[in-house]
């Protein structure tokens, strides 16, 4: 491949950014307009890669949504008549200024690509338009080591894992484009968002501007360097936690690489959070882990938490040191058929040797500064899930309403359903299952017994009213039938199968 050309570095300025911003806006820049301009099929194969299906739809097309996204969608140049008249309050030379583009001849040449970005939390759907680096097809090249990533997956992921709460001080640590910080600031009073790359603060700001956001405050430096001594209600952090060989010859990308040896980055992060969390603060972040001869995963993740701090740790996957050296190494570009795939996979793979790395977890983590009996939830969940931030939320407000025992009250939540399965000629179950349509989506077996009470859940009856009659119905102890019920009933709610109900 080609050596990286020099690439300009991104402008923050408001007073250029609003034209621009006004100018997207009267070409109807948006996800929509652009998907329907294409068609669906094309816009499916951007995200495999793909140029040609869009290019093949735009054919000729020069008005101003074609010309924009051509250049900052797709990266790549465009006629400078075509993109004058596509930005005429920002012009040709505004776009130049912002650090988005340059010029050569009679053709403007894209700097960096600009995307719209959907989303949904408690307000409604919205969109952002989120300037990043050139990929690797505008590029024609691998990435740069400070390449600044636009939003993908883990973005997208740690986006609808934020516990949906107002709260008056944020902080996004490592942020990147700056898609976590611009989320969360339209329920924080103030958001301090930090990197330990100049030009990914460069594009965050710019990215505020662009958006019309001004309570994020932009600060550079290495993890909690740059807010020493502050306290916030919320960190996010979809930090470097990529695990990459210390190795000659190894690219270290910025985005994704934190530069510590295995997974040393995510126990700093959870070492010194908790200096940083005022009462009932709550951190949030993805993570790598690694599983060694001895030591599990979650075992070790567990080891790095202040044991006074509520811990919830998912674990969605596992993969072995060869599957996961593949996924990195495709990921920055290089492919089986390159001449370094093989040396790069040498380096992975003695690098977890070295330190009897046996898997790599991937995973969500929530910590949260409690005054209560803190809860510690350490699991592996490999199913479909959904709306996990309210699901987060609701597991956190389970476990509170929990301290003082188990609800006087209780309903079962919308989303639950139950399975019955019989063997054929059998009148009596010999599975029943209750199921979650939503959140984790799980699954838990339960006996007559259970089923029954989760059955008589009604808000109206009391727990101990519906026990007694389970006792009866069965012609079993009170006491005994209690002892067997009360903590699984204590589970239901705190996996939100059962809600407190309203007295």
């Amino acid at each position: 491949m080609t050596a990286v050309p020099h690439r300009a570095q991104p402008h923050p300025d408001a007073h250029l950014a609003q034209p621009l911003a006004a100018d997207l806006d009267a070409a109807d820049f948006r996800s929509e307009p652009l998907r329907s301009l294409w068609g669906e099929e094309a816009d499916d194969a951007l995200a495999r890669g793909l140029r040609e299906p869009i290019l093949r739809a735009l054919g000729a097309r020069d008005d101003a949504l074609a010309t924009l996204g051509r250049l900052w969608v797709l990266g790549m140049p465009q006629p400078t008549d075509a993109v004058a008249a596509a930005l005429p309050r920002l012009g040709v030379t505004g776009a130049v200024a912002l650090g988005l583009a340059r010029v050569d001849g009679e053709t403007v040449h894209p700097e960096a690509l600009i995307r719209p970005q959907s989303f949904v939390d408690a307000d409604g759907v919205g969109e952002w338009w989120i300037a990043s680096d050139l990929d690797e097809i505008a590029l024609g090249t691998s990435l740069p080591a400070d390449h600044v990533l636009g939003v993908g997956g883990a973005s997208r992921t740690l986006a609808e894992l934020i516990v949906p709460a107002p709260v008056a001080r944020a902080l996004d640590l490592g942020t990147g484009c700056g898609i976590q910080a611009l989320l969360v600031s339209r329920h924080a009073d103030e958001v301090i968002a930090t990197d330990i790359s100049a030009r990914a603060l460069a594009f965050a700001e710019l990215n505020a501007q662009l958006n019309g956001v001004h309570n994020i405050e932009f600060r550079l430096g290495s993890l909690f360097e740059p807010v020493a001594g502050e306290a916030f209600d919320l960190v996010v952090s979809n930090p470097p936690f990529v695990i990459t060989p210390r190795a000659t010859d190894v690219p270290e990308y910025e985005y994704r690489d934190g530069g510590l040896v295995g997974d040393a980055l995510v126990e700093e992060f959870l070492r010194r959070v908790s200096r940083h969390l005022a009462p009932g603060g709550i951190a949030q972040l993805l993570g790598n882990w690694e599983s060694r001869a001895g030591a599990g995963g979650l075992e070790r993740v567990r080891s790095w938490i202040d044991d006074d701090l509520d811990a919830w740790v998912i674990q969605r996957e596992e993969l072995t040191p060869l599957g996961y050296a593949e996924l990195w190494i495709r990921d920055g570009g290089t492919l089986p058929r390159d001449a370094q795939f093989t040396r790069l996979l040498s380096a992975w793979l003695d690098d977890f040797a070295e330190r009897g790395v046996t898997a790599v977890g991937f995973g969500y983590i929530l910590l949260r500064r409690t005054a209560g009996r803190p809860l510690r939830r350490f699991e592996t969940l490999t199913q479909p899930v959904s709306n996990l931030g309210r699901a987060l939320g609701a597991g956190l407000a389970a476990h509170d309403a929990l301290a003082d025992g188990i609800p006087r009250r209780l309903t079962v939540a919308s989303d639950v359903t139950e399975a019955r399965h019989l063997m054929p000629g059998e009148d009596d179950p010999s599975v029943i299952e209750l199921r979650q349509g939503g959140g984790f989506g799980r699954t838990v077996s339960v006996d007559c017994a259970l089923a029954g009470f989760v059955g008589a859940c009604d808000g109206e009856l009391t727990v101990v009213q519906i026990i007694g009659a389970l006792a009866d119905l069965f012609d079993v102890p009170l006491a005994d039938l209690r002892a067997d019920l009360e903590p699984r009933i204590r589970r239901l709610v705190l996996d939100g199968f059962l809600l407190p109900a309203a007295e």
